[in-house]
């Protein structure tokens, strides 16, 4: 349980009295409300400006603290909401109850402010716990009131959608925090069980090794092959009556990427290999907020989980995996291990020839490369696919770019000598060659791969952004399969 699984939101008309700490909205210009006490010469004399996101804590003899939050020229779109209302959540983090009229700022629809509101809150306020001997400073959050015309179902219907989905990221982000002795493939398999079982609306399948061997996923087992620990591979499904579409959704779960027998230098980067199953985290957390969400899509995710270790035992360069769909790829490098499993999960969720798939995985330095940490990568078979998950990304505030697939040009560069194909190309590059040869495990079903390898970590605090695990994708596939 997350420290805002049973947080109070409510909304009313006005500001309430009883809270703690209240978020008051201040433009660039234009007059100061009356509540803040202080006049805009003083705000201006202490450095606030009134740009979205800025923020001011006044604290008052009696009754709540009054936060002045920026919001630019009064009228904000839902990512200036977003921004400005992270920042508040921050600012009142030592607050248990607080309470915002950020939401009835211009420029969002009312049910739209309070989902977005809602969701930045909680995100805002999310701190991993971890394995700290004292005690937490961030004060859980009890309440939040959120000023609104919008009252009755509606108005709670749009701050469920938003804490079923903020909910989702947070379980996505403790799970990539953890320690990768904490979280090794069987134990997130155990995880995603207790999920389940607590679901009515999923089912779920658990694959050890003897039935990944029996199915014929050599990719999978060929990862696995230095590791003590065995893998997992498992399967969950939500079932809605009468789906209008039917999505799979394969997520790269390598529990830690020691990068096999390719081994990784020992950097920063290697010490946040314990995220490399932020994958499988985002589809089991997508997963599990499908019901609360009233999701109209079936829905299948597969959850590909081992880890990438180096051994006597372990995959070396030359070897040859057969795949679940028979072709056969020649190891050229260890550390590109995500694809291989990939290509597993790819080639079961082919079988079931559902409308559409999309992978996500942690995959490429390249891409991150390409784009940076703020950005995610997008490729495929199918622009209307890519489109949509863009515009998904556009509206949750995780921005993803579509890069180019470029078969006709680059799939050369995977050719063997003694196999169907390599597992790499050339240096350059390198996140178009791993889509490429994730393609060739889709078939004709429009397909669509998400390099979220950037964005998946922050080193600060940043907006909805706490310092670790972004939990990036998990919202875009909740938006993409419920609008």
């Amino acid at each position: 349980m997350t420290a805002t699984d049973s947080v109070k939101i409510s909304v009313a008309k006005t500001l309430p009295n009883d809270v703690d700490a209240v978020g008051v909205p201040v433009g660039t210009s234009g007059s100061v409300p009356r509540v803040l006490g202080v006049s805009r010469r003083v705000l201006d004399a202490n450095g606030f400006k009134g740009n979205v996101g800025d923020t001011m804590l006044l604290p008052k003899p009696s009754g709540a603290a009054v936060v002045a939050v920026g919001t630019g020229d009064g009228r904000l779109d839902a990512a200036g909401l977003r921004r400005a209302t992270a920042a508040f959540a921050r600012v009142t983090r030592g607050h248990e109850r607080v309470a915002t009229s950020l939401t009835a700022v211009d420029g969002v629809s009312a049910a739209s402010s309070l989902e977005v509101a809602t969701e930045a809150t909680i995100l805002a306020r999310y701190r991993y716990a971890g394995y700290h001997r004292e005690e937490p400073t961030t004060t859980p959050l009890n309440e939040l009131t959120l000023v609104s015309t919008l009252n009755g179902e509606h108005a709670a219907g749009a701050t469920s959608r938003g804490h079923a989905r903020a909910q989702a990221a947070l379980l996505a982000r403790d799970l990539a925090n953890m320690p990768p002795v904490s979280l090794t493939a069987r134990l997130l398999a155990e995880r995603a069980a207790e999920i389940a079982a607590a679901d009515t609306a999923l089912e779920i399948e658990v694959f050890e090794l003897d039935d990944l061997v029996r199915m014929g996923c050599g990719g999978i087992i060929g990862v696995n092959k230095g590791s003590v620990e065995p893998p997992r591979m498992v399967k969950l499904t939500y079932s809605p009556r009468r789906p209008k579409r039917h999505v799979a959704l394969v997520g790269k779960g390598v529990t830690y990427d020691s990068g096999g027998i390719s081994l990784k230098p020992s950097d920063d980067s290697h010490a946040i290999m314990k995220m490399d199953m932020s994958g499988a985290a985002a589809v089991l957390a997508t997963m599990s907020a499908l019901g609360a969400m009233g999701c109209r899509n079936k829905v299948t995710g597969y959850m590909m989980c081992t880890d990438n270790m180096p051994s006597g035992s372990a995959l070396k360069l030359g070897d040859v995996l057969t795949i679940r769909n028979g072709k056969t790829v020649e190891i050229h490098n260890t550390d590109a291990e995500g694809r291989l499993i990939l290509a597993d999960g790819l080639s079961l969720a082919t079988e079931e020839r559902p409308d559409a798939i999309v992978d996500i995985a942690t995959l490429t330095g390249a891409c991150m490369v390409a784009l940076g940490t703020k950005i995610a990568g997008v490729f495929g078979n199918d622009d209307a696919l890519a489109s949509d998950l863009c515009a998904a990304g556009d509206r949750v505030g995780e921005p993803l770019w579509q890069m180019p697939l470029a078969r006709e040009h680059y799939r050369p560069l995977l050719d063997s000598n003694v196999a169907d194909m390599k597992n790499v190309g050339i240096r350059y590059g390198g996140a178009i060659t791993a889509a490429i040869f994730l393609s060739e495990f889709v078939e004709d079903i429009p397909w669509a791969h998400l390099d979220i390898a950037g964005p998946m970590n922050s080193d600060r605090d940043d907006g909805i952004w706490s310092k670790g695990a972004t939990a990036y994708g998990t919202r875009v596939l909740i938006e993409l399969l419920t609008n």
